[in-house]
């Protein structure tokens, strides 16, 4: 199987969509319309500083995606890389359709100059960690998450 890798396009619309649900099923947070039009307008905007790739087959059927984003490093005075999202079809996995989505990723960061892509994922989540695993060196960084006073 051939598969391309490309920012999606506004025809890919309804295919991410039903990417992203199944993303945001796996990690049980809730999703709706309102989030889906705010993430896609970040994508389709050349002027911010937000990424999405889609992994799509030869017959056009996205399979994948990830997500990633520009961010200052105060320390190194510099901009890299954070991925966000990154999500492939339970019924593809296993194709090596993550490992093409990396590649991409590491062209996509070697074209803005970012130094490295950083990213976090679940304690759980034992088989994307086992990708992760090969592809990159694990970071002894502790995630905290505070919630804002309302």
């Amino acid at each position: 199987m051939t598969i391309f890798v490309n920012p999606p396009k506004a025809e890919d619309r309804l295919q991410w969509e039903s990417l992203y649900y199944g993303y945001a099923e796996f990690y049980k947070v809730p999703m709706n319309k309102d989030i889906l039009e705010t993430v896609w307008s970040w994508i389709q905007d050349e002027d911010y500083p937000f990424f999405g790739l889609l992994a799509k087959d030869e017959s056009g059927n996205a399979l994948g995606f990830m997500h990633c984003r520009e961010m200052p490093s105060p320390l190194r005075g510099a901009m890299v890389g954070f991925l966000d999202d990154l999500f492939v079809k339970p019924e593809a996995r296993g194709q090596g359709i993550v490992e093409i989505l990396y590649e991409s990723l590491n062209q996509l960061a070697s074209e803005q100059g970012w130094p490295f892509t950083r990213w976090i994922t679940a304690d759980n989540n034992y088989r994307g960690r086992a990708v992760y695993d090969r592809l990159a060196d694990k970071t002894h960084w502790v995630t905290y998450q505070m919630r804002t006073n309302e």
